[in-house]
């Protein structure tokens, strides 16, 4: 355990990014997924596909995700949408 107050701080700031990060990605993969089945009934994947990107497009300003690891995803989600229609 921590004796120092700013090492305190450090351990409360470190968990409380992980929980910020965590949610995030766990909404984006969401996000994903709900395009992934939409892709796969068939229903509008116009819209889906547009908010997976905007939520990769935030994780990545927010430092959660490598701007080349999103730019392998949109690209992919996009060669799916477009290999589908």
């Amino acid at each position: 355990m921590a004796h120092s107050r700013s090492a305190l701080k450090r351990i409360e700031t470190a968990r409380k990014r992980t929980e910020r990060n965590r949610r995030i990605k766990s909404a984006l993969k969401t996000t994903i997924k709900k395009y992934e089945t939409a892709l796969a009934t068939g229903e509008d994947t116009q819209d889906k596909l547009r908010t997976a990107l905007i939520k990769i497009d935030k994780a990545v300003t927010k430092g959660i995700m490598h701007k080349k690891t999103a730019a392998r995803k949109k690209s992919r989600l996009t060669k799916r949408m477009n290999a589908s229609t």
